[in-house]
């Protein structure tokens, strides 16, 4: 078995595949354009892609069922950043909302930023704390 990406179901591809590209600034690798996208997530690695949710529910048998709303995370998508401040003040200027301000999570040895793309999927910036 070998990994190939972690895939976002989205319901407003234009709108999600702008965010990850314009305001995160990743490198489309595959663009079947309102339907799919792979990004490039490291060099020469693809890792994370959206795609139409409404095209794959016919494919797991769910087109009777919605979204889930209003509810905890089941998943988050995390980025490793060289600065999460000189990042977050990068997206801050491109008009990206953050839940919070970069904190140290000490126990956690990172420091870390936390937003929300388009479609309110939970994406994590993090800097390792440095050792001493």
């Amino acid at each position: 078995m070998k990994f190939s990406n972690v895939r976002l179901l989205v319901k407003d591809y234009d709108k999600c595949f702008k965010f990850y590209t314009e305001k995160l600034g990743l490198e489309a690798a595959w663009n079947l354009e309102g339907c799919y996208a792979s990004f490039k997530v490291a060099e020469g690695i693809e890792g994370l892609a959206i795609f139409v949710s409404d095209l794959m529910a016919p494919a797991v048998g769910n087109t009777d069922k919605s979204q889930p709303t209003d509810c905890r995370e089941k998943m988050m998508v995390s980025f490793e950043v060289g600065n999460v401040d000189e990042t977050y003040n990068a997206l801050l200027a491109k008009n990206v909302t953050f839940i919070n301000q970069p904190t140290d999570m000490p126990n956690w040895g990172m420091r870390v930023a936390y937003l929300r793309d388009p479609e309110e999927n939970l994406i994590e910036l993090f800097t390792p704390l440095k050792t001493e």
